[in-house]
């Protein structure tokens, strides 16, 4: 399933099919010893399934809410469609960002903006870890592009907040920092998971976003 589906808005409602949790495009196990399959099954079939589950039972009521013109319901409901919406895109950005032959840096296109806008690709790493290791709570760090100044940004966003709905950054590559993505084998490190997420980096999805949005 494509994932560009996802990022269109939400807000049409009153004809639309329910949203479907994607498969992956590898197996549980497959990102291991990085990520072993235990979190990535949870992860999967348990918490974004249930992003899902939640953000289509939100819509419903919400397009109940449209049809009686009951503005105060619509209001009281954009916090679960954030945080549901939110969550359901996140996700399906994130297993595409992951692949089993990932890793190492990327190349072409990508690379040279990198160098350009970071100074180097270690040096975006180093950023990029940085402010995912520094979101308080649970959220995401994000490589993302901003349209109108032509550059790519590193950006930080709290719990399930889609970072082109919250900064207007399209996004590149997520992190997902919440405990649920590496409690069950790093414990409370996440420096550990960070250092160990970079090994599973699917720098083709990456650039095949990063030539999208450049259109």
């Amino acid at each position: 399933r494509s994932s560009a589906k996802l990022v269109a808005p939400l807000g049409c409602l009153i004809s639309r099919q329910k949203h479907t949790l994607p498969d992956l495009p590898y197996d549980y196990a497959a990102l291991e010893p990085h990520i072993n399959a235990e979190i990535m099954q949870l992860h999967h079939s348990k918490h974004h399934a249930t992003y899902v589950n939640n953000l289509n039972v939100v819509e419903e009521k919400y397009k109940e809410a449209l049809a009686k013109g009951d503005v105060t319901t619509q209001v009281s409901l954009q916090p679960a469609l954030r945080f549901n919406g939110g969550g359901h895109i996140n996700h399906t950005i994130f297993w595409t960002n992951l692949s089993p032959n990932g890793g190492g840096e990327p190349k072409g296109e990508l690379m040279e903006a990198i160098k350009r806008d970071f100074g180097s690709f270690a040096n975006f790493k180093e950023k990029l870890t940085a402010v995912s290791v520094g979101v308080q709570g649970s959220g995401w760090g994000w490589l993302g592009y901003n349209k109108e100044q032509g550059r790519l940004q590193i950006a930080a966003c709290a719990n399930q907040d889609p970072l082109q709905g919250t900064t207007g950054l399209i996004p590149l590559l997520g992190i997902d920092v919440w405990e649920h993505a590496y409690y069950l084998q790093y414990k409370n490190v996440r420096p550990d998971y960070l250092k160990a997420i970079w090994n599973v980096i699917n720098w083709e999805n990456v650039s095949s976003r990063y030539a999208t949005c450049k259109k």
